[in-house]
């Protein structure tokens, strides 16, 4: 594999946004909102699926390694906290976006908000199952799986599908530009 600076850049940038997406947050009592999935989604977006997948895993790096980048801290012991899964489901959602815009030689609504669409239904199959899991195997509570999505995804469905209705609409108008001025590879694939 090899990055040009220019990629390299971009992926750190978008490692980056999705820290600070972190420390723009609303504290809850387990599951924090933030604007994480914003970037994410917005790394898939515009750097594609492959780029987007490593800027994700650039950010899950460099808060594994122990740099306090995540909502709640960092460092290997991040993994037994209830909400490593919906890090794990960012992952996950910039590179299904990314692979949708990369298979598209035209930008339009409906097929950008379906793909967001399901990456966040992913980030939250992810993040609600491992919150279940962790609840009940690690910590050893009593949780229910109906719980867990009255914790986890109840309370922050509406906020995120309201962000992904802006982000499709941003995206519409602003991938189209970058892609005419060369900032942007099509890479349409079959």
């Amino acid at each position: 594999m090899k990055l040009t600076v220019k990629e390299m850049t971009l992926i750190s940038l978008f490692a980056a946004l999705t820290a600070i997406g972190a420390f723009i947050k609303v504290p809850t009592p387990i599951v924090p909102f933030t604007l994480q999935f914003l970037f994410c989604t917005y790394a898939g977006l515009l750097l594609g699926a492959k780029h987007g997948l490593y800027s994700q895993f650039l950010y899950l790096f460099i808060g594994l390694i122990g740099i306090p980048i995540f909502a709640n801290g960092g460092g290997p012991a991040y993994v037994l906290q209830p909400t490593f899964g919906y890090l794990i489901g960012f992952a996950v959602c910039s590179y299904i976006v990314g692979k949708v815009v990369d298979r598209s030689a035209e930008i339009k609504f409906w097929p950008i908000f379906g793909a967001i669409v399901i990456g966040l239904l992913l980030v939250y199959v992810f993040g609600v199952g491992y919150l279940y899991m962790m609840v009940n195997f690690y910590l050893h509570k009593e949780m229910t799986f109906m719980t867990s999505l009255m914790v986890g995804f109840i309370p922050y469905i509406t906020f995120d599908v309201l962000q992904s209705i802006v982000i499709a609409l941003t995206a519409v108008r602003i991938v189209p530009i970058l892609r005419r001025s060369g900032y942007l590879k099509i890479q349409v694939e079959k």
